[in-house]
Order: structure tokens, then sequence, then C-alpha cells
């Protein structure tokens, strides 16, 4: 997502739309129950609200991508039950992490928010590609290459001159600390612009797990 570009690209228009009744599988981490997420994103739109062309990722869909898992019609029912078992079963030596949200990235397509540091979150990454190799018989794919995680707060969806959009933002919002603490196993049925997402299991970390069981 560097260097800065000088325009931005319909993103919808670029891609291949999946047609309704056929889903993506990901490993996203979701942010709809972490309030200081949602606030960090609200200030990004905020600033953008007079751009036109671009597309606020609804809160309750602010997320991580972490792994691309596969298409519906390549994964059974069953792998998907052994890929949940399996990810509890690594994730289970993975403790909680704090990330940093607030560095600006910009790509011709999408707007978005490093998360910092990212090696932080390579136990995470190691532990579902683990799980998916296992489940599935294939590692997934990585949604950047090399993997740079970050949370996109939106999407272009026309052409026109990055430098509006720039300026608006600017390079930086105030500093965001996030505690990761579980990964969601979600279904992204249809058009991606459609936000028709369903969460199909979320997977604690080990120590997140067990305060669950204490409280």
């Amino acid at each position: 997502m560097s260097p800065l570009p000088k325009f931005m690209a319909d993103r919808w228009g670029r891609r291949e739309m999946l047609p309704s009744g056929k889903g993506r599988i990901y490993w996203h981490v979701l942010f709809r129950d972490h309030p200081e997420v949602r606030a960090i994103a609200s200030e990004a739109h905020r600033r953008l609200a007079g751009i036109g062309g671009l597309d606020p990722v609804p809160h309750e869909w602010l997320h991580l991508t972490t792994l691309v898992v596969g298409l519906t019609d390549e994964v059974t029912e069953e792998q998907l039950m052994a890929l949940i078992a399996e990810a509890r079963k690594r994730l289970a030596d993975v403790q909680p992490v704090t990330v940093t949200l607030g560095r600006v990235l910009y790509h011709p397509e999408a707007i978005a928010l490093a998360v910092r540091p990212a090696e932080a979150l390579a136990p995470m990454l190691d532990a579902v590609r683990a799980a998916t190799r296992a489940a599935v018989g294939h590692d997934g794919t990585l949604d950047t290459n090399p993997w740079a995680p970050h949370v996109t707060v939106a999407y272009s969806s026309a052409e026109q001159p990055a430098e509006p959009v720039i300026t608006a933002l600017g390079r930086h919002l105030p500093d965001c600390d996030v505690t990761i603490d579980h990964i969601s196993l979600v279904l992204q049925d249809g058009p991606e612009h459609l936000w028709n997402w369903h969460p199909l299991a979320d997977v604690l970390f080990g120590a997140a797990r067990q305060e669950a069981k204490t409280e």
C-alpha cells in the first residue's frame, strides 16, 4: 500500500463478483464488539464524508482479513466442522495480543489502517493456516503477499484523483489500541459490496478461553 497512489479505482468494477448463493470462506478478526475500533473508523468516515465515490465499511463488519479458506463449493460441511475443531486446538496455545491502529494506508481500491506490530499476529496466522491445511488439505490464500494486517475503513467505488482523499484523511489518526483474543470463520455470500456475511464460528485464543470458562 505504498507509495501513495495518484488515482483511486473502482474496486467493485475491477473484481469478478460471486453470484448470490455462492460464497467465499475467510478467517477474519471481527471488530463489531470493539467500541474503540468503531470510534477510529467513525473518525475516518467523518473526515471522508465530503468525498464521493467511497463506500465506508459498515461498523458491524470492520475486520482484519487473515486467511482465505476457499469457495463454498470447494469446502464440505464435514471439512468446516473439522476446520473449526482444528482451529480451537491450535489456537489454545496462542495468547491474546494488543495491537495499535492509527497509521493510514492508501491503496487505489481501499483506505485502511495498519495493524502494528504485524509480527505480533504471526502466531494467529500460523495457527489458522495449520488448521486449514489439516482440515481442508491446503494452506489457504493470503489476502496480501506478504501478509500485511490491516483494517479497511472504506473502499473506492469510483475512478478519481487520490489527492483529495489523502488530504481529507491525512496519514495518521489518533492511535487506538485493541486487544485481539479471538478469530472468526466467516462466510461471505455473493457480491462483496452487499456485505452478506455469515459468521460460522468464533474461536477464542487460549488465555481468553480460560477466562471465559471462569466467568
